[in-house]
């Protein structure tokens, strides 16, 4: 298990949570998130349009809520990063059931591991059919990294269970696709800190989410549009060859400047 670093060295913490018309599946969110064992500094509720009582249940549980205009959650995620003070940003959706450790877990990986700029988690799904959940996530979570793997050169983030460093967000937020609706949001996330930055899997961030993707042909389409839709709006830029390249020179790059300089006497 990861000792604790002293609280006074632990980096201060805001969860980002984009929703709409999602209030009874926030209000059981919100609830797990204050049975953390490490309370988050401060909790973002980004309300993209919600017509329900989504924003009234997020103020109620003492959330800060920003209301976003701009409909997709591309532009709701990136409001919320923006609004973010914590040094380390968090991200789940409404409809997640976070473990009691998700908090604890994700802030100890990032101080024992300054090196790391984002970590990703996987899911295990909280509804369905109880013999379906395994293997679906199995196939859902696996396909989703193999894919990203081969197209971004390294692990995708997944959005219902990721933190970040907010120093790295500042430093690509005007890069991410915002304004595009029909874009993965977690997936171009990664596109732009995977550039630069080193994004790893975290195991033991335990996160439970919904079976949406599989509630009908069109929820799993749709999402598969998105999926398609990120990968093409980065093309020719990030095509696959391109971009393996343009990162290969980079770390070995890294790997050069980190070798010790050998000096010989004669």
């Amino acid at each position: 298990m990861t000792s604790h670093a002293p609280t006074s060295q632990r980096p201060t913490v805001s969860v980002v949570i984009p929703v709409k018309d999602d209030g009874h599946e926030l209000a059981r969110c919100l609830r797990a998130l204050a049975r953390q064992t490490q309370t988050p500094d401060e909790i973002v509720v980004v309300d993209n349009g919600s017509s329900d009582a989504s924003a009234r249940i997020a103020r109620d549980a003492g959330t800060r809520v920003v209301r976003c205009e701009e409909p997709g959650i591309p532009a709701a995620s990136a409001m919320g990063y923006d609004n973010a003070t914590g040094e380390i940003i968090l991200r789940l959706d409404a409809d997640c059931v976070p473990g009691k450790t998700w908090v604890q877990t994700m802030v100890d990986e990032f101080v024992s591991r300054p090196e790391i700029t984002a970590f990703t988690g996987g899911a295990h799904f909280i509804d369905g059919p109880r013999v379906l959940r395994a293997p679906l996530i199995a196939v859902y979570l696996g396909t989703y990294a193999a894919v990203g793997v081969l197209t971004l050169g390294h692990l995708p983030l997944f959005g219902s269970n990721l933190g970040f460093r907010r120093d790295a967000w500042r430093s690509i937020r005007l890069r991410v696709h915002r304004h595009d609706p029909d874009v993965h949001d977690d997936f171009d996330l990664a596109f732009h800190l995977g550039e630069s930055f080193a994004i790893r899997f975290l195991p033991d961030a335990d996160m439970g989410v919904s079976m949406r993707p599989f509630a009908g042909v069109g929820a799993f389409a749709r999402r598969t549009w998105w999926g398609l839709r990120t990968v093409l709006v980065h093309w020719p830029h990030d095509f696959p060859p391109l971009r393996w390249s343009r990162l290969m020179q980079g770390r070995t790059g890294r790997r050069l400047e980190m070798q010790p300089t050998e000096v010989q006497v004669r």
